[in-house]
């Protein structure tokens, strides 16, 4: 114990003959340590994103919340998120070699559909393991976004509505139009159907549903009833799902040794 104790003041001491002999140095590293915090803490508020250093393993955390942006700005009061950010920072994870998996965690009232489409392609088509979690809920264009990842969770009060594709401004009341309504759902249906455990004909049926909801048709759905209609992967919280990313970035670890191993 004493010679753990005077080690400890030996380094103590040199440590302190280090900042005096580079006291610039010491003020330097304060300086950007500084502005890495500032940085980290201007990303959440303006982005709702961050890097978790979990047991050694860098994952980026992405929040989609409110309604999703598209090509029109929404009001300023209203909680959006913006597809011209999400997508270069997609982008930028998958070139990153520092970031090992993604955790996506929803609670959207839908949105634009393009844009939704167009984030949910990207998170589809990422080589990193990604996992989503929807909380509170994760509705109309919400749905291909939380089955975009490659594992997805949902807490059991969280919600998932279903329901036909709706437009703002002038219709033009056209067979075209109608033509044009269904070539939008089919997107839609075709996605969700490619990335879950659901058929095209069952989760049509819960999109023209009229028997649940009061002012549109469509199908609610609340927690371990998405993971039954083989929507979602599985009902589960944060620890679940960052237990989860845990196991999926050891496994590609090992896909990615063995492959090299076997080039060698």
């Amino acid at each position: 114990m004493e010679v753990y104790g005077v080690n400890n003041e030996i380094e103590a001491e040199e440590e302190q003959v280090v900042d005096a002999a580079n006291p610039q140095e010491k003020v330097q590293n304060e300086k950007e340590k500084r502005e890495s915090e500032k940085l980290k803490d201007q990303k959440i508020n303006e982005y709702g994103q961050t890097t978790l250093n979990n047991n050694n393993k860098k994952i980026h955390l992405m929040t989609i919340i409110g309604e999703v942006e598209g090509h029109e700005c929404l009001p300023q009061h209203s909680k959006t998120t913006k597809y011209e950010h999400i997508l270069p920072q997609l982008a930028s994870i998958e070139d990153s070699k520092e970031v090992e998996g993604v955790l996506i965690l929803l609670n959207t009232v839908g949105g634009d559909v393009e844009a939704g489409l167009a984030i949910a392609e990207m998170i589809a088509s990422l080589s990193k393991p990604t996992v989503s979690l929807v909380l509170g809920g994760s509705h109309s264009i919400g749905v291909p976004l939380a089955v975009s990842s490659d594992y997805s969770f949902i807490v059991p009060t969280a919600t998932m509505i279903i329901h036909p594709v709706r437009m703002n401004g002038t219709v033009i009341g056209v067979a075209q139009t109608y033509e044009y309504f269904q070539r939008i759902q089919n997107r839609i249906l075709s996605f969700i159907v490619d990335h879950s455990n659901i058929s095209y004909e069952e989760v049509e049926a819960l999109m023209l549903n009229t028997t649940q909801l009061v002012k549109d048709v469509g199908t609610i759905l609340v927690g371990k009833e998405t993971v039954e209609k083989g929507i979602i992967n599985e009902v589960g919280g944060i620890d679940m799902a960052l237990k989860k990313l845990n196991s999926m970035i050891e496994e590609r670890k090992k896909e990615l040794q063995d492959s090299e191993e076997m080039q060698q």
